[in-house]
């Protein structure tokens, strides 16, 4: 039985011996050594994968455009695959858990995963597409999305997930920008025991643009729309392949994916992700990170159609040749523990999930986890999100009891891996602060005037050259959106991150929240990320979303939406929760309003929308409700406001 961890004086936590003995590193002079050359330091660990060709020149800057691996050629499904056969050709890839119970789990080892991705990318060629071809994948989480993109990786074509969830418009859009001309969906899914028809979102979504064929993996085998002249099955399409598909040499900087940011109304940002820097990246930060070992089951709840998805459900664990999960439903379903259950079956070793989630597991309540005891787990982690202490600590005793360190992952699409997070040969970790930078990563923090805030004071944090090498290198077809969103607030040498964040004096970063997810109360800054950090504390509440609505005199004011521990209406909890911002925060945060409500509006990803929240407040038209996990929580807010408003 592992040693439980217990903090130090100044409330710290770091590795027992035996965590810092099975790491990959346990000594703090990595950053040392990082700093000192950064470029040489990213070489070292570019180095240990396989090129088809090294790179002339490591890195090259012409502000505020950059290059890594220049020269280099490589193709990513070689290391993934081919590189694992010598030793790991019977070894499970990937293990997936299909949502419903009575369904088997399907094991794909990675001789098999090589097979089906080369079979795939046959089928691509045949259709026509070739390297530098713009392919869209519309999928739930099934086996064939992770051989979708590893084929279409394997034969340079480039491709752009867009989150199953997301609404035909959304779709639309998306593949409009990219101008793909080959979408790969499938005819259903199953959540929360029901199937969902995918293939009618992406019937409506193909109109016009410039899609041609659209292949059907046959999940649920419901009734679907069918056109000849356009659809084709992927079990026909696969059927007489060849297993053998020369891997497709790519430029250090060829595209590997576009992945698009922001959610299903404006015109979304696609981020674009090259080969060869993302590649070092995704291999670096899972295995440094998350301590990926032979013996390893890594579980990243996330789905594929995020970032975190693509690196941490796929690439990352593949580079590094070990197995992670990857289950189609949601983690509560067909009961609370579902995954504690998945944990417990598959003898899950780490376990990547979201704050949201977290909280959601907590909402169930602590007797829920009493019979697991999670022997198998070495290692947690959070991301999407800044953790609140609370969640922080939940998860530390109930789910890592007390013997598991938390890596508390900050990232974004756009770094394409995570770059800030206490490692776990090393730390220290601190409950609701990410940790250090990445070695091999400059990051800062400054105020509006470029100078540094006292320690504790919040600003904006920003990223410096050298850059990390997954760094997206621009917006696809829109280079003035690149420049004014991450280059324009402190000149072209500095990546602005848009997120607000603070240092303490042992120099960890604590991540408060998006700097637009500030709210001015006559004229005072107040970030909603620090109210809900300390609505959050309160021990009646699970989970909470903190916003801004107009207001005449002070311009804007606070409210709340509050998840009590105990589903009942209490009415007592409005006033608890107005006096604990005000005692932690002062009166200038004084709450207009709290509703206590039974559920927050969040997507499929477990993403609280706010967006929702705050038309419901200020009575606007809701607009697509499509990518609601939960829509029937709307009404009932809706409810509680008209409710609220009558008194």
């Amino acid at each position: 039985m592992a040693k439980k961890i217990l903090p130090d004086k100044k409330g710290l936590f770091y590795p027992t011996e035996e965590i810092k003995k099975r790491s990959w590193v346990n000594n703090k002079k990595i950053y040392e050594e990082a700093d000192k050359n950064p470029i040489k330091f990213w070489e070292k660990v570019a180095s240990e994968l396989f090129w088809k060709k090294k790179w002339q020149k490591a890195f090259e800057h012409k502000p505020p455009f950059f290059k890594w691996f220049l020269g280099g050629k490589l193709n990513i499904t070689e290391n993934a695959l081919d590189g694992n056969l010598p030793k790991r050709k019977d070894k499970p890839a990937f293990i997936w858990e299909p949502e419903p119970t009575n369904e088997k789990p399907r094991i794909l080892t990675y001789g098999d995963l090589l097979k089906e991705v080369n079979k795939f990318a046959n089928a691509l060629k045949k259709l026509g597409v070739k390297k530098g071809d713009k392919v869209g994948i519309y999928m739930p989480m099934i086996p064939e999305v992770i051989i979708s993109m590893l084929a279409c990786a394997r034969i340079g074509a480039v491709y752009s997930v867009v989150f199953s969830a997301f609404s035909p418009s959304a779709l639309k859009i998306r593949l409009q920008i990219i101008e793909a001309k080959v979408l790969i969906t499938a005819d259903g899914y199953y959540r929360r025991g029901k199937p969902i028809n995918l293939k009618e979102s992406a019937d409506e979504g193909i109109k016009e643009t410039m899609v041609k064929k659209v292949i059907v993996v046959k999940r649920v085998g419901n009734k679907i729309n069918w056109d000849a002249k356009k659809d084709l099955w992927w079990h026909e399409c696969v059927k007489n392949q060849s297993e053998n598909c020369p891997a497709v040499a790519m430029n250090s900087e060829d595209l590997l994916f576009i992945l698009f940011t922001s959610g299903t109304t404006g015109t979304p940002k696609g981020c674009e992700h090259v080969c060869g820097g993302y590649m070092v990246q995704a291999y670096w930060t899972g295995k440094l990170i998350f301590d990926l070992h032979e013996e390893t089951i890594f579980w990243s709840t996330a789905d594929i159609g995020w970032i975190t998805g693509a690196t941490y459900s796929c690439y990352s664990p593949l580079l590094n040749g070990t197995t992670f999960i990857l289950y189609e439903g949601c983690p509560d379903w067909p009961a609370f523990d579902r995954w504690a259950q998945i944990i417990e079956k598959y003898k899950v070793t780490v376990f990547y999930t979201a704050p949201t989630a977290i909280r959601m597991f907590m909402k169930y309540g602590s007797d829920l986890v009493k019979k697991y005891s999670f022997n198998s787990l070495k290692l947690l982690g959070s991301v999407g999100e800044p953790i609140d202490e609370a969640a922080w600590n939940w998860y530390f005793q109930k789910v890592g009891k007390g013997r598991c360190l938390i890596v508390d992952t900050w990232w974004q699409t756009e770094t394409g891996g995570i770059l800030i997070t206490s490692l776990p040969g090393i730390g220290p970790f601190k409950p609701a602060f990410s940790g250090l930078p990445l070695p091999g990563v400059r990051f800062d923090i400054l105020d509006e005037k470029k100078k540094r805030p006292p320690i504790g004071e919040q600003g904006n944090l920003i990223l410096l050259p050298p850059f990390a090498p997954g760094l997206l290198r621009g917006t696809y077809k829109d280079p003035k959106k690149y420049l004014e969103t991450y280059w324009s607030q402190y000149g072209k040498k500095i990546y602005f991150t848009s997120d607000a964040a603070l240092k303490d004096k042992n120099g960890l970063i604590r991540i408060v929240g998006r700097v637009d997810d500030v709210i001015k109360v006559a004229g005072h800054r107040l970030s909603t990320g620090e109210m809900e950090a300390v609505i959050n504390l309160h021990p009646e509440v699970v989970e909470c979303a903190v916003l801004g609505i107009p207001d005449k005199i002070k311009g804007e004011v606070p409210i709340a939406f509050v998840v009590p521990e105990d589903k009942s209406p209490c009415p007592a909890l409005r006033d608890k929760v107005i006096n604990q911002v005000r005692r932690e925060i002062g009166s200038i945060a004084t709450l207009k309003e709290v509703y206590v409500v039974e559920d927050l509006p969040k997507t499929r990803s477990g993403k609280i929308m706010r967006r929702i929240l705050r038309k419901l407040s200020t009575g606007e038209e809701l607009g697509d409700l499509s990518t609601l996990s939960n829509p029937e929580s709307v009404g009932k807010i809706q409810i509680i406001i008209k409710n609220a408003n009558k008194i």
